[in-house]
């Protein structure tokens, strides 16, 4: 049955899924159903091209590299990380947005690393195989995750980095190798006003009008690297009901999620995140209003965390919408019926991934306090928590650590550890005394987890003890501790290291609960499942999302609104482009106030500007969180537009997906264009973006091609 899966991943192109769904692996694209739907036969060469233009950004989104020169494009939403750390007091970045007309004015992103997927290698067996007979699930899950550490650290000899990846919630497992970027600059970003025009009221509708783009530079030994393969630049954009693709990192979905897990999703996990950030938005809301420079150190904070929450809202209502659960229900018990007839032993899966989620509804909160370190939400704990984890996993031998801290990964665990990026005080006090709080307010004040951090205390005055005694704001000083090991960060006495030892052992003890009680009985149950409906003809399946490469494909397309969306009544169709034009005009109509103020330099630039250029067009392909960022590229492979959001109807794709209606949204790659022309004055960027490469330039004459 293991080396079914290895067949199985070969002929899923030839089979058939509804509609233009799909979250598709790249060694398994659908190429059969893309023909008979769209009369376009998809190559191998055409996916490896793609493939390896496209980018995996370690902040949570996609990209792709335009040209020949190392340029690297992605949404301002996935790039406001970098910006904001390399702004300044008096100097917001993400509000006038940044031009760097020359290499020399490039600046370097403290901590940002780009991966790109250049080969797959099918591990199914050697994984599988590592549980013996007689062994515990716990025990088996351990011995697997000891089987994927080895092979990475094997593969990872070759200097690449290397991931084995679970498909099918633990039917198959794949090597992912990449070559990694660390040394990544920015190049272009517009002003926040125009990146996300209509703000949180518009965010997730259509129509929209947002720039959200930004460009980077990627080097090696400081110099640009030379590439062969890049998307090149389409000038003449898609028209209504041409055929694209879109090749992203979704990060996850829940659409082979069984009912005991979608149960805990809606009766436990999305009611308690939801809850906790409303309560983290206010306050920084609260905290951005009292001054310019608040606004600045917290303003791409407060996005994520509004579009997170937004979106989770989307899923959570999803999870209550009673049609698409009994539909749910009713699939569910059919698959049972159909494969229990075949093995009734697998009753026995369903069964224990109910114990599992029972045992999550138990520890799910203490969980994501204590180990996801939601009650410590700081950047300086987090450096602690790294600090104390990886000198204590270090002394073990690689194959015992916790995998976050083998060998293969410590590059990028190093290069945020030892990040340049400033830490700004008083959104440490704030953000880590709200997150203090969730200690007593879910254990109890007299709990002897709160009494041991906050010490009878109020969380305000702990925190700014916390902040103002430690010294890890000084990256020095934390790769001093590091290279001590634990000898120098068992004996510290910084406060925020005591803490985060202080905590670790309950940590720990949580999460080897999850591992041993949840993640690995769901693997492996939810696995054999898998492989039971692999074998019945469920071959036209493709996994879950996992954050790692994925194809989608479909059409530039409408749709007719059925009153989710807020922008336009119900009924309305609406077609699928908007125009620069129609920015103005909804500026216009919302009285030009936040968040619908064009920017100083688009008024400037009215003019000069062809107001009917496409700026952003909806198409039906899939997508999800993590698709921002993603290429949308033609036929030829050329980039015809950027991912950056999906419709309201379209949030409801972490558990189904519906033509009817689902869009994902993309700037046009000719709005862009325009505006860096005649907005900004761009011209050797938008030259770049036309012709692959600089003049200057030529990876044929110098040191070869990527």
């Amino acid at each position: 049955m293991r080396r079914f899966i290895a067949v199985l991943l070969l002929s899923l192109a030839g089979l058939p899924v509804a509609a233009d769904e799909g979250l598709w692996l790249f060694n398994a694209a659908p190429v059969e159903k893309i023909k008979a739907r769209y009369g376009h036969t998809v190559t191998g060469e055409w996916l490896d091209h793609v493939r390896e233009s496209s980018l995996r950004f370690n902040n949570g989104g996609s990209g792709s590299f335009v040209s020949r020169d190392g340029l690297a494009f992605t949404n301002h939403h996935v790039a406001a990380d970098c910006v904001s750390k390399v702004g300044s007091e008096g100097r917001d970045l993400i509000k006038t947005g940044f031009h760097a007309r020359s290499r020399a004015e490039e600046i370097k992103c403290p901590d940002l690393e780009l991966n790109v997927l250049v080969g797959i290698e099918d591990v199914t067996d050697k994984v599988l195989g590592a549980a013996r007979p007689g062994m515990s699930t716990a025990e088996a899950g351990a011995a697997q995750r000891t089987v994927m550490t080895a092979l990475e650290g094997e593969c990872a000899k070759s200097g690449l980095r290397c991931d084995v990846v679970t498909l099918y919630s633990g039917g198959a497992y794949h090597l992912y190798k990449y070559r990694r970027y660390m040394d990544v600059r920015l190049v272009f970003a517009p002003e926040f006003a125009i990146a996300s025009f209509g703000g949180d009221p518009d965010n997730f509708e259509f129509p929209r009008y947002g720039l959200d783009v930004a460009f980077f530079r990627v080097y090696e030994n400081d110099r640009p690297v030379q590439l062969q393969h890049f998307l090149r630049w389409s000038t003449k954009g898609v028209q209504e009901g041409d055929l694209v693709f879109m090749s992203g990192n979704p990060g996850s979905t829940s659409r082979l999620a069984t009912m005991a897990e979608l149960d805990f999703m809606r009766e436990v996990q999305y009611p308690w995140l939801l809850k906790t950030r409303e309560q983290a938005i206010k306050l920084m809301k609260d905290f951005a209003a009292k001054s310019a420079e608040n606004t600045r150190i917290s303003q791409s904070r407060i996005y994520s965390l509004e579009n997170a929450q937004k979106s989770q809202r989307g899923y959570y209502a999803a999870l209550l919408d009673s049609k698409l659960m009994a539909s749910k229900v009713a699939d569910e018990k059919e698959l049972r019926t159909k494969l229990l007839k075949a093995d009734p032993t697998l009753a026995s899966a369903w069964e224990k991934i109910e114990q599992a989620t029972r045992a999550h509804r138990e520890i799910y909160v203490a969980h994501m306090l204590i180990e996801r370190m939601m009650a410590f939400d700081s950047d300086l704990a987090g450096y602690a928590r790294t600090l104390v984890r990886a000198t204590a996993e270090r002394e073990k031998p690689n194959l015992q650590r916790m995998r976050e801290y083998r060998d293969s990964n410590m590059p990028s665990v190093e290069q945020r550890l030892f990040s340049t990026a400033p830490v700004h005080d008083a959104l440490e006090v704030l953000t880590l005394t709200e997150s203090l709080g969730r200690l007593p307010g879910h254990f109890g004040a007299d709990s002897p987890i709160a009494k041991r951090v906050l010490g009878g205390k109020p969380e305000e005055d702990v925190a700014k003890a916390l902040v103002s005694g430690t010294r890890l704001k000084d990256p020095s000083f934390r790769k001093q501790l590091y290279d001590g090991g634990w000898a120098a960060v068992s004996k510290s006495d910084d406060p925020m290291i005591a803490l985060m030892r202080d905590v670790d052992d309950e940590a720990r003890a949580l999460r080897k609960r999850y591992d041993d009680e949840v993640d690995a009985v769901i693997r492996h149950e939810a696995g054999r499942i898998a492989l039971a409906r692999f074998k019945q003809g469920g071959k036209d399946l493709y996994p879950d999302a996992t954050f790692t490469l994925r194809l989608s494909y479909g059409a530039v397309k409408g749709y007719t609104e059925d009153g989710r969306g807020s922008v336009v009544p119900k009924g309305t169709r609406i077609p699928p482009y908007t125009t620069i034009g129609g920015a103005f005009e909804r500026e216009a109509a919302k009285g030009g106030k936040p968040p619908y103020e064009l920017p100083p330099t688009w008024k400037a630039a009215k003019s000069k500007l062809n107001l009917k250029t496409p700026m952003n067009f909806v198409s039906t392909a899939d997508s999800i969180g993590g698709s921002s960022g993603s290429p949308v590229v033609n036929k030829a492979g050329e980039l015809v537009g950027i991912n950056f959001d999906r419709n309201m109807q379209g949030l409801g794709r972490n558990f189904y997906f519906s033509e009817e209606g689902m869009r994902h949204i993309a700037v046009d790659s000719r709005g862009i264009l325009e505006a860096l022309r005649r907005v900004y004055g761009a011209t050797a960027l938008a030259d770049e973006l036309e012709k692959g490469s600089r003049p200057s330039n030529d990876c044929a004459t110098k040191n070869g091609c990527r």
